[in-house]
């Protein structure tokens, strides 16, 4: 029998993290691209220019999408972890390490992307 190897679980926590990372610059981009829109308004207001109401709606979807798909990212990445780390034998976790701090983190993180995507919907002019 081999001896238990806890760089798995970390390997596949590493992973979470970077899925996490990566639903967070996601869900960063959606909502800087939502408020663009806002900045060409008031940009428009200041010179009177030819913007029109359309480009502030095709800024604010594409920008709630951009939000959703990093929501899912993360929401994924938190069940895809949850799902492998039950798959490992006792003797491959650590035993004085907190596995649920990275899954909570995570899921919290996707709920304040599903509020966030909420208020960008509520939110548009």
């Amino acid at each position: 029998m081999s001896p238990p190897d806890p760089r798995i679980f970390f390997a596949a926590e590493r992973t979470l993290l970077a899925w996490l990372r990566t639903g967070l610059t996601i869900i960063g981009l959606g909502f800087v691209v939502a408020r663009f829109g806002l900045l060409l308004r008031v940009l428009a207001a200041q010179s009177q220019g030819g913007y029109t109401q359309a480009e502030s709606g095709t800024s604010g979807a594409l920008g709630v999408l951009f939000v959703l798909i990093g929501t899912i990212a993360v929401l994924g990445a938190t069940v895809q972890h949850r799902r492998f780390v039950v798959t490992l034998p006792p003797s491959e976790l650590p035993p004085a390490y907190s596995r649920t701090f990275a899954l909570a983190l995570s899921g919290v993180v996707g709920l304040l992307g599903l509020l966030l995507a909420g208020y960008l919907l509520v939110s548009r002019p």
